[in-house]
């Protein structure tokens, strides 16, 4: 398994939940702790400079494992499941730039909350935005080689797609080869049975992990079973990213220090390339 960590803009809000801000030292500072690649978690895709990422890329031999789009939800609001069809073509245009980036640079585009809420009054017509949103976007990265994967989130921070087996029942519903889901052991912790009997079961749905511990701090600083969970995994042929998405706590150097210590022995035992 190749471990990546997730990073942002200087710019990006308080509230981007990533490890590390300033692509440029955010990158070689990943690649001198251990790390493999980063997860880039973006706002829009013209905050990168393509040229110098590649450069920098191939300068320190990492990757980019996927494009995370959190911001596009938490600044600007935006979602799949938006009734406002303006709304949705902004969001259908940036993520279309998402997937031209990622066509060059990981071939993952990840859907976290901005797939948005369901409406309690029409669960239903909600459901089905999402649904043609995705068709229509799976549709555009097809040719480009790049896959859509969401995530699902635990109930206290959105009403939509909680548990794994619920994102299986909607990944049939859309119906795409390049629509998979990105679990995180985080979230399946607070709403799934079992966390690697999950994962395993629904392997063929599984494209891309999130890594984080119980209480949200590097793996090892909770209770979460990672060896299991690894274990599980590599039994049902899993040999794709786990990219570590954490609370910066004590301090960002800190955690992303404690987090590749801890899975880097467990990354190479397991589901190995």
């Amino acid at each position: 398994m190749k471990l990546s960590v997730a990073i942002a803009d200087t710019k990006a809000r308080p509230s981007a939940f990533v490890v590390f801000r300033g692509f440029d030292e955010s990158i070689r500072k990943a690649a001198d702790l251990g790390y493999d690649g980063v997860e880039l978690a973006l706002k829009a895709a013209s905050e990168i400079d393509r040229d110098a990422l590649d450069a920098l890329l191939h300068q320190t031999g990492m990757e980019v494992s996927c494009i995370s789009t959190g911001q596009v939800f938490a600044n600007l609001g935006l979602m799949f499941t938006d009734p406002d069809l303006t709304n949705r073509e902004t969001l259908a245009q940036l993520f279309e730039d998402f997937i031209d980036l990622a066509a060059d640079f990981g071939q993952l585009v990840n859907i976290g909350r901005v797939r948005g809420a369901l409406d309690p009054l029409r669960p239903d017509k909600s459901e089905q935005l999402f649904v043609d949103m995705a068709r229509a976007l799976c549709d555009y990265a097809e040719p480009k080689g790049v896959t859509l994967v969401l995530e699902p989130v635990n109930r206290y921070e959105i009403n939509f797609v909680n548990r794994v087996e619920e994102g299986v029942a909607l990944m049939k519903k859309v119906a795409r080869a390049n629509m998979k889901l990105m679990p995180d052991v985080f979230h399946m912790n607070i709403e799934d049975r079992t966390i690697g009997d999950e994962l395993e079961k629904h392997i063929e749905y599984v494209a891309y992990v999130h890594l984080a511990d119980s209480n949200r701090l590097a793996p090892g600083q909770g209770h979460t079973n990672f060896p299991d969970i690894l274990a599980h995994l590599d039994r049902a042929g899993y040999r794709g990213w786990g990219s570590v998405e954490i609370l910066p706590k004590p301090d960002p150097d800190t955690a992303a220090r404690l987090a590749i210590d801890f899975l880097k022995p467990l990354a190479q035992q397991y589901c190995v390339q």
